[in-house]
């Protein structure tokens, strides 16, 4: 579903990027970056996960022990 719903919690004002490749910035590939300081409270860094096409966007998916962190970010937002 895209839009707002009651069962997800919205992180204001992430930022999303289609990153090209750039020498100046050491880009090596082109790809997509999704900024938001609390992300990394589900996905730390170094972290892999998976990613799928959905219509209106993309669908992140998630190990167990990210959806852990996951639940905890969504109930400090409750």
């Amino acid at each position: 579903m895209a839009g707002p719903h009651e069962s997800k919690a919205e992180l204001e004002d992430a930022k999303v990027y289609v990153h090209r490749k750039d020498d100046e910035s050491g880009s090596q590939v082109v790809h997509i970056d999704v900024e938001h300081p609390e992300l990394n409270k589900v996905i730390e860094p170094g972290e892999n996960s998976f990613v799928g096409g959905k219509k209106g966007g993309v669908f992140i998916g998630l190990k167990d022990e990210m959806i852990s962190r996951a639940k905890k970010l969504v109930e400090e937002k409750e």
